[in-house]
């Protein structure tokens, strides 16, 4: 299903939301539409007559998951990925750009996955783009607009990550990560139970961290799960079809929703971002198990401690140094 054709718009209020479903049109507050566009992927119109017509064509927000197969335990992703996420941070920050920490801390009350999680641990991060992006969106977005805010509700083994831009897209930009980390081989058909009308948009992409094809400016040797061996768990390298015979095992099942409202520029920023994810998913999880023997045996207490070592590493970095890590294919 591409989309919808709408007619006999004319009885709609202005200055109303409606959504756009199987169902045809829905008329809601905004209040609901705050709810329910995090909930259910649903696309939602700001309706203005000026720019009715007789019919008009949406077209649906792209949905796609990304199963990443991993010779993990799910316990041991849960530290495994904390620790990755902070080196590679590191990695990503210097000359003005990166990632800067706001807030990092537990929360409850929040139900996630129909309320199967409500606790966990909040955190709340601004990216610093600039060159991270393609020259084309540098040339559109003033100054300052290359910010992402990113808010994250980790209820391991569980997770949401909502992507905005408040301080120039607005409303008009919203990307949606949601995580569940099972012990299988990346085979469970629905694994974030998704309504039919959801469901028949999905479109799963599967990730091999060791066969698939990558960037060559990301093809590093010591990163590279191929030719890695750890020494304290004796995993690796992993070769030929791998996924089929490693213990231990598990996967990350990440849907990703992608939400852009500029006339013109949907598709392909859509697309571009569905790309650098896919990429960043790829690149992330070959380092996290080429970094094994470096965060094996820590604990949650340990983990906490290096996050707060570095929030203040980054901080200095950012405002040091020449620009570091993945840059914008364009």
């Amino acid at each position: 299903m591409l989309g919808h054709y709408i007619t006999d718009v004319y009885d709609w209020k202005e200055n109303e939301w409606f959504c756009f479903d199987d169902s045809k049109a829905k008329l809601t507050s905004l209040k609901e539409v705050q709810q329910q566009r995090k909930k259910t992927g649903y696309i939602f119109f700001y309706v203005d007559k000026k720019l009715l017509t007789d019919s008009i064509y949406f077209f649906p927000m792209l949905i796609k998951e990304y199963r990443i197969v991993l010779p993990l335990t799910v316990e041991e992703y849960q530290v495994a990925q904390l620790w990755a996420v902070a080196e590679a941070s590191k990695n990503e920050t210097g000359g003005g750009e990166g990632i800067e920490v706001l807030r990092n801390e537990p929360y409850s009350n929040y139900p996630l996955l129909d309320g199967a999680y409500d606790v966990g641990q909040y955190t709340h991060k601004i990216y610093h783009l600039a060159s991270k992006v393609p020259w084309w969106v540098r040339k559109l977005a003033p100054a300052g607009a290359l910010e992402l805010h990113e808010e994250a509700w980790n209820a391991f083994p569980y997770c949401r990550t909502i992507l905005t831009n408040p301080n120039y897209m607005k409303d008009n930009f919203v990307a949606k990560v949601e995580t569940i980390h099972l012990p299988d081989r990346g085979d469970t058909p629905n694994p974030h139970n998704l309504p039919p009308e959801i469901l028949a948009q999905r479109e799963i992409v599967y990730i091999d961290i060791a066969n698939d094809p990558i960037d060559p400016c990301d093809d590093k040797p010591d990163s590279n799960p191929k030719l890695y061996r750890s020494a304290r768990t004796g995993r690796g390298p992993l070769t030929g079809n791998w996924q089929d015979s490693c213990e231990p095992v598990m996967c990350c099942y990440k849907l990703v929703t992608v939400e852009f409202r500029w006339w013109g520029l949907q598709s392909r920023v859509e697309a571009f971002i569905h790309k650098s994810e896919r990429r960043l998913f790829q690149v992330f999880h070959r380092e996290l198990f080429c970094w094994t023997d470096q965060w094996y045996g820590l604990t949650m207490q340990d983990i906490r401690k290096i996050e707060d070592e570095t929030k203040i590493e980054l901080d200095v970095q950012r405002s040091e140094g020449s620009v570091r890590g993945m840059s914008a294919a364009e």
